[in-house]
């Protein structure tokens, strides 16, 4: 029987139209609070603790529920987010921006540049579209695909708070790359208390060979890793090989730790171009706080380092 409801549920018009009643209809109906804890027992494979919280992914999906300010939705908003860092660190480390509008018909040839760039939406959570060439890129697929992105509101699918009340608009930005045309590495610095704890390293993100490295502030290997799903079933894990310390990896922690005052825990992303460093963005629940921390003693060890306020 069981094979036979998945069946209809994934292969047929009505499992499609009963995919996107529960998505868009009768979800929005469930409390934030029961989802959450659902999607965290369906991801960790216990029961969410939001009373005593230990773990740092327990942690985590307390603050989606009771840590929610006007300046969380500031800095979750890709655009917003560009006057906070301008005011605690200065304008030097913002990605240049080309063009911003709320209307995806304006995804044109005269607004777009003749380098590299990258067109984003600034209310929801993932990557853009790359524009290497303008005249051979295709204006409307993008159209649609933004005009779609807009119309979503990746709360009702995280209920991560902080998205929920963002005016979604389009940016186009100029794409970072390296001396030989390729996407430089991200750094991003896990920060507990206005202190770096953690700092994540992603390596070919979007490919099969994605791994993901996790070092100490001193670019020590940590025992563990924090696993995200690639996209194929398949979860990230730490290469065999090491990255190499970046040059600006000071620089990048002393900033990290002016921009997490203001939070409990946060994630500051950046980008090395060459010795230049570029803020990606502010993200406060990594993985949004379903991903397993292995080994498993780790997420409580993690736990401990986090004081909430």
């Amino acid at each position: 029987m069981k094979k036979i409801f998945n069946k209809i549920y994934h292969h047929t018009v009505l499992g499609k139209v009963l995919i996107y009643v529960y998505h868009n209809i009768i979800k929005r109906f469930i409390s934030d609070k029961n989802y959450i804890e659902n999607r965290y027992k369906k991801s960790i494979g216990k029961p969410l603790n939001l009373k005593d919280p230990k773990t740092l992914n327990e942690k985590i999906n307390w603050l989606k529920l009771y840590q929610r300010t006007p300046l969380h939705t500031q800095c979750a908003d890709k655009y917003a987010v560009r006057a906070y860092i301008k005011e605690k660190i200065g304008d030097s480390y913002l990605i240049p921006l080309h063009f911003k509008t709320e209307n995806p018909k304006d995804i044109v040839p005269n607004n777009i540049p003749e380098t590299p760039c990258i067109i984003k939406t600034n209310h929801d959570s993932g990557g853009g579209i790359f524009v290497f060439y303008k005249k051979s890129f295709d204006y409307k697929k993008a159209q649609n695909e933004l005009k779609h992105r807009l119309n979503k509101n990746y709360y009702h699918n995280s209920r991560e708070w902080q998205y929920k009340n963002i005016k979604p608009c389009i940016l186009i930005e100029k794409l970072l790359l390296d001396s030989n045309g390729k996407i430089p590495k991200d750094y991003k610095l896990h920060c507990l208390n206005g202190k770096v704890q953690m700092i994540q390293v992603d390596i070919d993100r979007g490919t099969e060979n994605h791994y993901r490295n996790w070092y100490t502030t001193k670019w020590e290997r940590e025992n563990y890793h924090w696993s995200s799903d690639k996209g194929n079933g398949k979860f990230t894990v730490p290469a065999k090989f090491d990255v190499e310390k970046p040059s600006t990896l000071n620089d990048m922690i002393s900033l990290s730790q002016v921009l997490s005052k203001d939070f409990d825990y946060v994630r500051v992303d950046w980008y090395d171009v060459e010795g230049k460093l570029y803020f990606g963005e502010l993200t406060f629940h990594h993985d949004s706080g379903y991903s397993p921390i292995i080994p498993e003693k780790w997420d409580l060890i993690l736990g401990e380092r986090l004081k909430l306020n």
